[in-house]
């Protein structure tokens, strides 16, 4: 096996399964249909599968469904007419319609979207009305109700367009970017990174020439391409509607992206392209070439081995950032931050206090805070101390001690509803003296 092989069954393994949403669709469908139109068992008339499910650049696991479905006009006259939030009465008609078919199922209607809570995935249905430019009018009940427009099917097109004249490439990247962003903990939105892989596909000729063979120096150039976007852009045009996406992060992808580039660049030898693609896709990058191994994961495999990852644990949505740091002690010495340490590229030495804590997060409350600390390298194996195993702890700090060799690292996970929104490691590069 090649390392073309592994990036097109890592492509493979990213598709989403949509048979269970389009199930569920249906049946929401069929009721709506049933109450507004008079249709009885009709499951695909009105209703628009948008997001990132629609445009077709969901991964596996994705726990949001995003659907429009189209009203008669007449709800928008009655309740354009209201003197105070029409949107919010709309909004709530329409949730106690799906009330009706999902008794005891958790419905909440609010903003811009009525939330159905399923066991596997959420649904967000934005009930609206289609316009003569196939855009659709829909609620929004802040700040006293407003109507707004959106224009996913313009989105569609153009990533479909994109798709086709780059024979395929552009689905794969934007899915390997999804990966990147719930791997790393990167708070980027959906639709900003098609629209960013968009006009990097579009700016490289749709990449036309290019196969499974070539993805590593792709990855490299789009990470590239994301770490030099300006941070301080208030927004980008999205592709195809020509919408505003903004930037709701202060661009801290662009930090993010930075470091994945770096460690695409810092690949001389197949085995540290594989380090790379764990680093920045996580354990589930399959790695079938031989006898190369990667030093994260698959050299460290044995009957001992503890290590858990968040994604068995939980869904993982990242909506907001969190940053943590260490403060390393000794006694004899200055205290100094980690982070500052590692950009001046120092190894730890033993017999130092590690305090790792929150430096920033953005998470509104309530959330609950877990941990995860990985031993890495063959000291850690040989001394069976591989660890790994997640922390639920709900401590902003986690202590540790250096103790041997390895490059280590250090794992922060915030919770919120019992789905991951936002994460961020540390590696810990601990000296052999």
């Amino acid at each position: 096996m090649a390392l073309s092989d592994d990036f097109k069954n890592f492509c493979d393994d990213l598709c989403l399964d949509t048979t269970d949403m389009e199930t569920t669709c249906g049946e929401i469908t069929k009721k709506l249909n049933s109450c507004y139109y008079g249709l009885a068992n009709e499951k695909a008339e009105h209703i628009y599968i948008v997001g990132s499910v629609g445009r077709k650049t969901a991964i596996v696991k994705t726990s949001d469904l995003d659907v429009i479905f189209d009203l008669p006009i007449s709800m928008y006259s009655k309740y354009n007419a209201y003197e105070s939030n029409g949107q919010s009465a709309l909004l709530q008609e329409v949730k106690e319609v799906l009330k009706e078919r999902y008794p005891t199922t958790d419905i909440k209607g609010d903003g811009q979207v009525i939330s159905i809570e399923f066991i596997s995935f959420t649904v967000e249905l934005v009930p609206a009305f289609k316009q003569s430019d196939d855009t659709f009018k829909y609620p929004d009940t802040h700040n006293g109700g407003s109507w707004k427009y959106t224009d996913p099917i313009a989105e569609q097109d153009e990533c479909v367009f994109c798709n086709v004249s780059s024979c395929s490439h552009y689905y794969r990247f934007c899915r390997m970017i999804r990966k990147w962003k719930s791997n790393c903990g990167v708070a980027i939105g959906g639709l900003l990174i098609d629209t960013l892989v968009y006009n990097h596909f579009v700016d490289q000729n749709y990449y036309t020439d290019k196969t499974y063979y070539d993805y590593f120096d792709m990855l490299k150039y789009l990470f590239c391409y994301f770490k030099e976007r300006n941070k301080n852009q208030s927004y980008w045009v999205a592709v195809g509607s020509n919408q505003f996406v903004y930037n709701k992060d202060n661009g801290s992808f662009i930090g993010k992206a930075d470091k994945a580039y770096k460690k695409f660049c810092d690949c001389d030898t197949d085995e540290k392209k594989y380090d790379a693609f764990i680093y920045v896709f996580g354990s589930l990058f399959p790695n079938t070439t031989t006898p190369v191994k990667s030093s994260y994961i698959h050299s460290d495999r044995n009957s001992d081995d503890t290590e858990e990852f968040i994604e068995n644990s939980v869904p993982i949505d990242i909506k907001y950032s969190v940053k943590i740091d260490c403060r390393v002690t000794q006694n004899g010495f200055r205290d100094f931050l980690l982070s500052i340490f590692l950009r001046e590229g120092g190894f730890l030495q033993h017999n130092k206090s590690l305090e790792f804590f929150i430096a920033s997060n953005n998470v509104p409350c309530p959330y609950q805070i877990w941990w995860k600390v990985r031993n890495v390298g063959s000291e850690a194996k040989r001394k069976n101390q591989i660890r790994g195993q997640i922390i639920t702890s709900n401590s902003d700090k986690q202590r540790e001690h250096t103790s041997f060799y390895g490059p280590h690292f250090v794992e922060c996970y915030i919770i919120k509803n019992g789905v991951c929104v936002a994460r961020d490691r540390i590696d810990v590069p601990i000296g052999s003296t």
